[in-house]
């Protein structure tokens, strides 16, 4: 069990008056009993729209509403005098509309209108904690859901977090397949919230094999009796796509969807340099488009590799076009720190959000996606997520997920002031050491884009080398003359022709190629020099000494603020500012030194560098 609340903490409201029934209603009626009261003139109310002329704003309300309605899950709030409405159709768009309330009310001054509706339908978080209550990939302690093989007798923590995730827009998440009355549980904790709950799957079987079918259609139909709004199914490492069908239209009767997670991993070979793990995907996917039952939603990571903390977007994001697909994040570090470091990711996925997928002022990424997806980084960690700052990479994708346009900056400041009881001056110094770490560990860890230069397996930590002579195909291949990977059309791998013009043609010419993934895309010499006017090793050198020295600063303002916060606060964020600088230290040197070692061209700055 944890006291921590995260960003439900310190908020205030004035005395709310409720128009609505229903369980969402109720949910709200719990909420408002259990918040701190703000003295005020201000007279709230809170109401479906069946009932909003029960309110004095109604005429404002209602010619506010868009011209096809504010949907399942939207709201408006209207602001006259002291007057304040928030209204919705139905108890979804209700309870977002009253979190609206908690996270600004304080903020809000003067006459206003806001209509508020998700950019994206579904909005999800895998969890892959197992029964036993391992977590994997998980850097936050055990499972909040499950021990010894069941879930948890105890769910006061599986409320807690279904509070936190309705309160930036989360609808649904997946969770291990445990026996049926546990699932029914822990479904009726999240139903509280308006959060659906869906099962991550191995499907192995064979897809045509009516005794298979049979076998799945008669599970879920047992399924929907004890939990009659069920997602559906999340299948982890689907292999054969008819499997994805079967599933399909096992819970099509019952309103589900099923989640097909497709990385397109295969074994390659180091010595042919014409493999290539990026191509995967794509390569065996888009012969499937259109061949997928309409409640299938394919899974596609937001990089061709795995996450790295520097990649190009997927292909796939943009030339899928008959199949409703979903974006994939990471929310839990696997490869940005495993929230020991300080990673704030929210300025990476606003870049792969926006990203054009047509290179020629097309649609988005976020403008094509049927649903955004993320692996959460929750656990039982007094805090959630072992380093208290990383809970802003929770909500940073909560509040991404509902509007793909938000400022990550301005989440930050939003996430900290609901977080901490601190003035402005200490928000903004806590705002300046995190908005720019994903940066920050970007300069020093891999260079450019190439990625993996991670410790095998862990992933935490550098190792040059760790997987240069694996079977994933995750390679660097530097040698003395140069570095990087050659994915071009004309004499690599062809992975740039994956996309369309113009972007094929910007990936596939070195002179064009953006520098943050020129070895991603390309082989080049040490000296070839970047649109920054650095030559590749220099900037290797110069990026590594310059990350190291940003988190020597970020420590530094720290210190400065740190007696502001509570001593377990202090404490915590502290310790793992002592193991980011260590951890930076190792990657500064040891990647320069490979370099060097390999190059024999020193640092223009004559900085040391362990030969």
């Amino acid at each position: 069990m944890t006291d921590d609340s995260a960003w439900l903490g310190t908020q205030r409201l004035p005395e709310v008056t409720v128009h609505a029934s229903g369980a969402l209603a109720q949910t709200i009626r719990a909420e408002l009993r259990q918040t701190r009261r703000v003295p005020t003139d201000v007279q709230v109310a809170v109401c479906i729209m069946t009932r909003v002329r029960e309110t004095p704003l109604w005429r404002e309300v209602e010619a506010a509403l868009p011209e096809h309605g504010l949907g399942v899950e939207g709201f408006v709030v209207v602001r006259r005098g002291n007057d304040l409405v928030v209204a919705a159709e139905g108890g979804h768009g209700l309870l977002y509309g009253y979190f609206y309330l908690l996270r600004y009310f304080e903020w809000m001054t003067g006459d206003f209108t806001v209509v508020e509706q998700p950019a994206v339908p579904i909005r999800m978080l895998d969890h892959w904690d197992q029964l036993s209550g391992a977590v994997e990939r998980g850097y936050s302690g055990r499972s909040i859901f499950f021990r010894d093989g069941s879930v948890v007798p105890d769910l006061t923590r599986v409320r807690a977090y279904a509070r936190l995730l309705a309160s930036i827009g989360i609808n649904a998440v997946a969770v291990a397949n445990a026996d049926l009355p546990e699932v029914a549980r822990l479904a009726g904790m999240f139903r509280e919230y308006g959060i659906a709950v869906s099962l991550s799957v191995e499907f192995t079987d064979d897809p045509f094999d009516e005794r298979v079918a049979r076998w799945w259609s008669a599970t879920i139909s047992r399924v929907y009796d004890a939990v009659p709004d069920f997602g559906g199914l999340v299948v982890r490492a689907g292999r054969d796509p008819e499997g994805a069908n079967l599933l399909a239209r096992a819970v099509a009767p019952y309103g589900g969807t099923v989640f097909w997670r497709y990385a397109g991993e295969q074994k390659h070979d180091w010595r042919d340099r014409s493999m290539d793990r990026a191509r995967a995907a794509y390569d065996q996917l888009i012969p499937l488009d259109g061949r997928f039952e309409e409640n299938v939603v394919l899974q596609v990571k937001h990089g061709p590799t795995d996450f790295q903390v520097r990649e190009p977007v997927s292909p796939l994001l943009g030339e899928l076009q008959e199949t409703v697909f979903a974006l994939e994040l990471q929310v839990t570090q696997e490869y940005s720190g495993q929230q020991q470091d300080l990673c704030y990711l929210a300025p990476w996925w606003r870049e792969i959000l926006q990203f054009d997928t047509s290179g020629g002022g097309g649609t988005t990424v976020a403008d094509r996606i049927g649903a955004i997806v993320a692996v959460s980084n929750v656990g039982d960690d007094p805090n959630w997520t072992g380093h208290k700052l990383a809970q802003s990479n929770l909500y940073a994708f909560g509040r991404l997920a509902w509007e793909p346009h938000a400022d990550p900056v301005s989440l930050l400041h939003e996430w900290a002031a609901a977080t901490f009881a601190m003035d402005d001056r200490t928000r903004s110094e806590l705002v300046t050491i995190m908005s720019g770490s994903w940066r920050t560990y970007e300069r020093y860890t891999a260079p450019l884009g190439v990625g993996f230069m991670v410790t095998p397996e862990t992933h935490y930590g550098p190792s040059v080398n760790g997987y240069e002579y694996s079977s994933r195909g995750t390679y660097h291949f530097a040698d003395r003359y140069g570095v990087g990977v050659d994915r071009t059309v004309k004499t690599g791998s062809g992975f740039t022709g994956q996309y369309p013009e113009p972007l094929a043609g910007t990936y596939e010419d070195v002179t064009t190629c953006p520098d943050e993934l020129l070895l991603f895309f390309h082989h080049v010499a040490y000296d070839h020099v970047l649109h920054n006017g650095s030559t590749v090793l220099q900037h290797i050198y110069d990026t590594h000494f310059q990350g190291y020295a940003e988190v020597e600063a970020m420590v530094a303002r720290w210190r400065v603020v740190a007696e502001r916060f509570e001593p377990v606060v202090r404490e915590n964020i502290t310790a793992r500012f002592e193991s980011q600088l260590a951890n930076a230290r190792e990657w500064r040197d040891q990647v320069n030194t490979f370099f060097y070692r390999l190059s024999g061209v020193p640092d223009t700055h004559g900085r040391t560098i362990h030969r």
